[in-house]
């Protein structure tokens, strides 16, 4: 908790990893809902499309702390 509150480890990644997962539903709905109003290419493109740049976004962000960490560690030594 003393690490959490001085803030010598990140929360972010972890959010970053429940935001994508209801990226990822938003993307499915979003995908089913398109198939069923008739476009099934369009719809299906959103769900291949929309879940791999909901992934690559992700993982930049997470890149993005790692770094920090990897930092943190350089500082330490």
């Amino acid at each position: 908790m003393k690490k959490l509150l001085n803030f010598d480890t990140m929360l972010t990644p972890k959010i970053i990893t429940l935001f994508y997962y209801l990226m990822l539903i938003g993307v499915l709905i979003g995908g089913v809902v398109t198939i069923f109003s008739g476009e099934i290419l369009k719809g299906l493109l959103v769900i291949v499309l929309g879940a791999a740049f909901t992934r690559i976004y992700c993982e930049f962000m997470i890149v993005i702390f790692k770094m920090n960490e990897a930092l943190q560690e350089i500082r330490k030594k």
